[in-house]
């Protein structure tokens, strides 16, 4: 019941499937395919009947967190919060939105999922209107979400947390850890929104 569980499922005589959870606190998507990669490379190996060929790594995910640190602390970190503080301001807004109410006491565990696939003809005036734009569709989509609160909540100073990879060093591409770190982007809207 750890962050990595593994399981090898017989599903013939001669065909097998390895089952595989991952807390996100032992490992990020991009580790995953890292993670895929290597484990191909010493299966393709072992039926082969040689040693994995695995390219040594510059730096252990330790080195990485050690540098994390080190980069967070002490005078180091002063002008990091004066920047991001200058830019989401000091106190930070609630968002408000009309679904927002009293929760009990216990969660029922109830959910609920929604799937919604763009057209075709959507999808490429979207990707037509970011390169218009000179930004990359997420950029798109991330205004048109940010349009959507303001629509719901009426309030036009928001704040979005978004997942980066966090992978800003060439020494970092093959370690297999959690690099993902979440940035909070601020949209100010004018109200004028349609």
């Amino acid at each position: 019941q750890g962050p990595l569980r593994l399981k090898m499922v017989r599903l013939a005589a001669d065909e097998h499937a390895l089952l595989l959870t991952a807390h996100h606190i032992v490992a990020d998507a991009w580790s995953l395919g890292v993670l895929t990669r290597e484990l191909a490379a010493c299966y393709g190996a072992f039926v082969q009947g040689r040693e994995p060929a695995l390219a040594a790594l510059p730096i252990q995910y330790a080195d990485y967190a050690l540098w994390q640190r080190n980069c967070l602390a002490g005078a180091a970190l002063e002008p990091e919060l004066a920047y991001w503080t200058a830019q989401l301001g000091g106190e930070q807004p609630v968002l408000e939105l009309p679904s927002d109410r009293p929760r009990p006491k216990q969660a029922s565990g109830r959910g609920g999922r929604h799937t919604l696939c763009l057209d075709t003809e959507l999808s490429a005036g979207l990707n037509r209107l970011a390169r218009e734009q000179g930004t990359t569709l997420f950029s798109v989509l991330l205004a048109a979400f940010d349009v959507l609160l303001y629509r719901l909540s009426g309030q036009t100073d928001l704040r979005v947390g978004v997942p980066v990879a966090n992978r800003t060093r060439l020494e970092t591409e093959g370690l297999i850890g959690c690099f993902v770190n979440t940035l909070v982007l601020r949209a100010e809207l004018d109200g004028q929104q349609p």
